[in-house]
């Protein structure tokens, strides 16, 4: 258990990142109930303590590496599954404020027991998709940040997730692998959603050494009326 905490603990202090030993049990806690839960719903196929740490925690925390959360005060993250990467974050960084959108109903028990366990504040879980969350005036246009992590393409989550977006603000896309393709693909969408493509990232996992990408997004203006289109358009018709 220790070796998990000290190789953790290491690699995010090189990264800028001092955990205090409460932030560490707060992780420790967050495994512990991510098994707990994840026997009775499918939260994730991983479930190894070392994994977790690596594949989930360190792998969403990875994104302050590119974007100063010092600055950031709320995030809204969209299709955050079990709360990555929005809860690593905010136990990093207790000051942000943060909004989940999540379609299953499931999750967001898991992600409010989980948020209560662990102690946080100004964590909110909210229930239903995002294209219609995004439609409502205290999410549109609000967030300084906004994140997805292997949700869709591009082209998809620029229409689920710039709506939440401030003008000015960034969305970040966190992927497993770099893609030209994609990124070309969502020209058209990015345009239509007033984002503006401001740095993308490559890096590997530690020890796994899986690739993992983050495409930064500016967001240029605010989202014009019709977007997004009603639930469900988005996947089967992406804006390409």
């Amino acid at each position: 258990m220790a070796e998990t905490q000290v190789w953790f603990e290491k690699l995010l202090g090189e990264n800028g990142i001092s955990l205090t030993p409460r932030q560490l049990e707060q992780f420790d806690l967050y495994h512990r109930l991510l098994v707990e839960w994840n026997e009775r719903m499918n939260l994730t196929g991983i479930t190894e303590r070392d994994a977790v740490f690596e594949k989930h925690f360190y792998d969403s925390v990875s994104l302050s590496f590119f974007v100063g959360m010092k600055e950031i005060n709320s995030i809204a993250d969209i299709g955050s599954g079990a709360g990555f990467p929005s809860i690593p974050l905010k136990i990093c960084f207790p000051h942000i404020k943060v909004v989940i959108v999540d379609s299953l109903n499931k999750r967001i028990q898991f992600l409010n027991h989980l948020v209560a366990e662990l102690g946080l504040e100004n964590v909110t879980c909210v229930h239903g998709r995002a294209e219609d969350i995004a439609r409502l005036p205290e999410y549109r246009d609000k967030f300084d940040l906004v994140t997805a992590r292997a949700v869709a393409r591009l082209s998809v989550l620029n229409e689920f997730c710039l709506p939440f977006t401030r003008k000015n603000g960034m969305f970040a896309a966190m992927k497993g692998s770099q893609s030209v393709e994609e990124v070309k693909e969502a020209g058209f969408s990015l345009r239509e959603l007033k984002g503006k493509v401001r740095a993308e990232h490559a890096f590997k996992l530690p020890f796994e050494q899986s690739e993992r990408y983050i495409v930064v997004i500016e967001k240029t203006d605010v989202t014009p009326k019709k977007y997004p289109r009603k639930a469900g358009t988005p996947l089967k018709e992406p804006l390409i």
